[in-house]
């Protein structure tokens, strides 16, 4: 079996090993274009040894916007910005990735965080610059958010030719791995989970209803995006709720996925209902299962060390497709017997690497691997006795 610093190949790209940035919301774009803070952002982690560097969830069009101000794809105009961001990725040796969003009933929220702190989320008001969100159905995300607007068949239409838009501008953008956000609640995943899905047309109602629209991204997608360049899906593995969607669900979903042209799936879980969200954070006491406010039961989340592993496992096996496993992964170790053990392909590193940009580097030296990692020339000083590094500069008497 392959370790964490193997190399991984998937049609015309090769990452140069199985650690990747998981996308992280930074909330530091204008109108969704790119700015100085997401080139050091992505850049440092590319530095840092990361195979793969993914943007947060870049919106395919301005409504869907998780927060205001989230990175966009949905004018050319943003594309040269994106390009400097995979130049550089790119020059540091990792693969640059895209992952497209889109909110849904989950969009328009003002900024959680600016130079003044942490703030709560919020949704904007239309006299803020807020917008009408939309959903599979009119059910709000919870109590405090608005009621989304029912999608017709031209809203689907219309959305799912962003989709493809987005994703020829990625291609422009140089990105040569694009991954959709359907997981965490947002759009696709509003359609595909039966707790926010009470459509009765072809959206919705039986399994194959529900998935369709993900499938129809997946399809759009491959068929724009060339053949060499990689298609990623990040699913909700669970909804964490009974009578809520499953694990199986998920193995099935994956597996038509493959047919439509998916080459990986990255596993999370959860975000269908505020009440998910609200015990994975932690900022509420209910015990598992109390109700408050509307009727919804609080998921029960085995919060620990890999907990979300079992879902990417289960993937893995049962649809018989590659698999990216995040989610309390913070140890050298434990990710690498995570990919030794064939219980995932590639390990998606999100508060750690925000935490410590050169995790895989130090991760390198740990598990006795520093001839396969680079260090850039720039940091030969500061990491030339801690191992006999891939890449050193040819001559560096005024280093010494």
């Amino acid at each position: 079996m392959p370790n964490l610093f193997d190399t991984l190949t998937l049609r015309g790209v090769t990452v140069r090993n199985r650690i990747g940035l998981s996308p992280m919301v930074q909330l530091s774009a204008t109108d969704g274009y790119a700015s100085d803070w997401h080139l050091v952002h992505l850049g440092a982690r590319a530095a840092g040894g990361a195979g793969l560097v993914l943007t947060e969830a870049t919106a395919v069009e301005a409504r869907g916007r998780i927060c205001i101000n989230d990175l966009g794809i949905w004018k050319d105009d943003h594309i040269a910005g994106l390009r400097k961001l995979t130049d550089f990725i790119r020059a540091e040796g990792a693969v640059p990735g895209i992952q497209l969003g889109h909110g849904g009933r989950k969009a328009g929220y003002a900024p959680s965080f600016d130079r003044e702190g942490i703030r709560p989320l919020v949704h904007l008001t239309e006299s803020q610059g807020g917008w009408p969100v939309i959903g599979a159905s009119p059910i709000p995300f919870d109590d405090d958010s608005p009621v989304p607007v029912e999608m017709t068949q031209q809203d689907i239409d219309d959305v799912l030719d962003a989709y493809a838009r987005a994703a020829i501008r990625a291609d422009a953008a140089g990105f040569d791995w694009i991954e959709v956000h359907a997981a965490h609640g947002y759009l696709p995943h509003c359609f595909y989970s039966p707790l926010s899905n009470r459509r009765e047309d072809s959206y919705g109602g039986s399994f194959d209803n529900r998935i369709r629209f993900a499938r129809e991204i997946a399809v759009r997608l491959r068929k724009v995006m060339p053949d060499d360049k990689v298609l990623s899906f990040r699913l909700s593995h669970t909804d964490w709720i009974d009578g809520g969607w499953t694990t199986e669900d998920t193995v099935a979903l994956a597996t038509r996925l493959k047919q439509d042209g998916v080459d990986i799936i990255d596993v999370s879980s959860g975000g269908s209902t505020a009440k998910t969200v609200a015990l994975m954070r932690q900022m509420r006491h209910e015990k598992a299962g109390q109700q408050h406010g509307r009727d919804d039961p609080v998921a029960e989340i085995p919060l620990g060390p890999g907990y979300q592993v079992p879902g990417a496992e289960a993937v893995r096996r049962g649809a018989g497709i590659p698999v990216a496993a995040v989610g309390m992964i913070t140890e050298a170790k434990q990710a690498n017997d995570i990919v030794e053990q064939g219980r995932a392909d590639m390990i998606m590193l999100g508060r750690e690497l925000l935490r410590n940009p050169n995790w895989p580097q130090l991760a390198a030296i740990e598990l006795g691997q520093t001839k396969r990692i680079r260090i850039p020339v720039q940091y030969y000083l500061g990491w030339k006795d801690l191992g006999e590094f891939a890449y050193k500069p040819v001559s560096a008497p005024l280093l010494d």
